[in-house]
């Protein structure tokens, strides 16, 4: 189920991370990895940041690959909401 499907629009911030965990009803903890460069040096560094969002239906598992969006505050520490999940894990 994606974002229109809800009735949802992704107005602000959309970022794309990883579903690292999933054991909160309703909400999901997802890792967001970006570069930056670093003032002296000029190497790039992985920064990582972890959001909670929220997934009404429950539908993410760990590994997934989601989107999220920021959202008015859903409890002390959700502001974004699933938007899509754009790739499931492959267990083997």
């Amino acid at each position: 189920m994606d974002a229109n499907q809800l009735g949802l629009s992704a107005r602000g911030r959309t970022v794309v991370g990883r579903v690292i965990s999933n054991k909160m009803d309703k909400t999901i903890t997802v890792l967001v990895e970006r570069r930056v460069e670093h003032p002296v040096y000029q190497k790039y560094m992985r920064r990582m940041t972890r959001f909670y969002a929220h997934d009404e239906t429950n539908e993410c598992n760990e590994g997934d690959l989601v989107k999220i969006a920021e959202s008015r505050p859903i409890s002390k520490n959700k502001c974004w909401r699933l938007v899509e999940v754009l790739e499931r894990r492959i267990d083997n």
